[in-house]
Order: C-alpha cells, then sequence, then structure tokens
C-alpha cells in the first residue's frame, strides 16, 4: 500500500451480481458511503457501462458540491471504478469465495492531478478508514 494507492478487502455475505448491482447503481451509493461525503445522485445514467457518467452531491467539511464521474472500469458482476476530473479513481472488485463475494474496494490517487492538495483533504489515513467503514456498510447491508 502506497499513499496513493489505498485498499482494503471484506468477505460480504452476498453473491457477486447482488453486490454489483448496488456499486452499478450510484443512486444507491448514499447507503453504503463511509466517508459521508457522497449525499445523493443528481443525474440517472441509466444501466452502468464503461464510459458511463452519473453526477453526484457531495459534502466534506461541511461544504457542499457536486462531483461528475466517468465508469472508467467495467466487467460485470467483477470490476466496477470510476474517476472524476481530478483522475482519482474508486475501484471495487469482486471475487466470489466461500461464505460469500471478497469485496476490495481501492482508492487510487496515483493519476491524479492535485496531488498535494489530495493528500491535505484525503490523507491516507481518512482514506483507509472511509474505505473500511464503506466495506463494513456492504457486510452489514448483506448480513442475515
Amino acid at each position: 500500500m502506497t499513499p496513493r494507492l489505498i485498499s482494503d478487502s471484506r468477505v460480504v455475505p452476498a453473491p457477486p451480481g447482488e453486490i454489483f448491482a448496488l456499486l452499478a447503481d450510484p443512486s444507491r451509493h448514499p447507503e453504503i458511503d463511509g466517508s459521508g461525503t457522497v449525499q445523493q445522485l443528481l443525474s440517472d445514467p441509466g444501466p452502468m457501462q464503461l464510459g458511463s457518467e452519473f453526477k453526484m452531491a457531495m459534502k466534506i467539511f461541511g461544504y457542499p458540491y457536486k462531483m461528475t464521474n466517468t465508469v472508467v472500469e467495467f466487467e460485470e458482476n467483477r470490476l466496477i471504478a470510476w474517476r472524476h476530473w481530478g483522475r482519482h479513481r474508486w475501484r471495487y472488485e469482486l471475487e466470489p469465495t466461500e461464505g460469500g463475494t471478497l469485496v476490495i474496494e481501492t482508492a487510487d490517487y496515483s493519476r491524479t492531478r492535485l496531488r498535494q492538495l489530495v493528500m491535505i483533504v484525503h490523507t491516507p489515513k481518512r482514506l483507509k478508514a472511509s474505505i473500511a467503514a464503506t466495506l463494513d456498510n456492504l457486510v452489514k447491508r448483506y448480513s442475515p
């Protein structure tokens, strides 16, 4: 793990298709967001695919803003990643495993245009905590 590539994983007690359906529906992202920044979907992209764009209402440190994201990696029921104008990527990899699905979430800041600003706002410690909380929310969402 480098400061520009933060990752964590959990086994989620659900099949990959169910989890992928949630991740590929940005209107549902506030249900699992562990960072507290994702507020609501502002534009409906329709069925997700490579190149789909979706706009979200966000809030950080009490300040609202809007972010347009583009799906940059897409493999049905296996992988989805999106990025915004700053080129940060949020990636979810799904692997079937005993007990459900191994979900690997990665915040990839290796391609960002604003490295210094990103590392001030999204410190590795804060990113790690947000990813852990999101993954914990996924586990809770699918636990009996």
